[in-house]
């Protein structure tokens, strides 16, 4: 009988919300940097397939746009492939001098690939040797709030990004939740109240724009 190997794919790891963003020290276009350098603010770290590919030069420059934005908003950015520091340099360089756009923000060179093992980023199914495109949204005190998956194909929506981001700071400084394609300036979403005479109170409460006991709406102020 012919033998044949089993090729045994090692399990990807998944980092969980809402608990400690796996630590690391890593080399990037702007020299080393932990994730400790970054507490105090927001980050988000997004790693593409390579360099020099068509779909990532548009995201870049995409990053790139938002970038302002994100400052604005307390949020740090930084990219990740697993190529060297010197072709994400080289890269850099050829997206400002051909397409007119500086990246200023670092670029991991995951050469070892040990960022992108602790966060899940190699998806075997789709490519044992790129990244995928993830999007790591990790908030000032080092907590993973929110992870974003997407294919090798599809390029990433940067206002998406920029609105979960506006969404979850919205909720932890209103004590709020956010409704499905919420914007600043629309009603926020008030917690269920989870006692009886809550409820009863919720009912009356003139501020309140309620559909039902569980669900109530209000605008914030200012």
């Amino acid at each position: 009988m012919e033998h044949k190997e089993c090729m045994e794919t090692a399990p990807v790891t998944m980092p969980r919300l809402n608990e400690p963003a796996p630590t690391f020290e890593a080399v990037t276009t702007h020299g080393k940097l932990r994730l400790e350098d970054f507490k105090g603010t927001w980050l988000v770290m997004f790693s593409h397939p390579a360099d020099f590919t068509p779909v990532c030069t548009t995201e870049f420059m995409a990053f790139a746009a938002i970038h302002p934005t994100l400052r604005e908003m307390g949020v740090e950015l930084m990219g990740l492939s697993i190529d060297s520091v010197y072709s994400h340099i080289a890269w850099a360089r050829n997206i400002e001098e051909k397409m007119g756009v500086k990246i200023e923000f670092p670029i991991i060179a995951d050469l070892d690939r040990n960022v992108a093992t602790k966060y899940g980023m190699v998806m075997p199914g789709e490519s044992k040797t790129e990244t995928s495109r993830c999007v790591f949204i990790i908030d000032d005190k080092q907590i993973l709030r929110a992870m974003i998956y997407y294919p090798l194909t599809t390029g990433r929506n940067m206002d998406e990004i920029v609105r979960v981001i506006q969404a979850m700071q919205t909720s932890d400084k209103h004590g709020v939740a956010t409704p499905a394609n919420w914007r600043p300036g629309d009603q926020v979403i008030m917690p269920p109240p989870n006692t009886q005479d809550a409820a009863e109170a919720r009912a009356k409460d003139s501020s309140l724009e309620c559909k039902d006991w569980y669900f109530c709406k209000k605008n914030l102020k200012g």
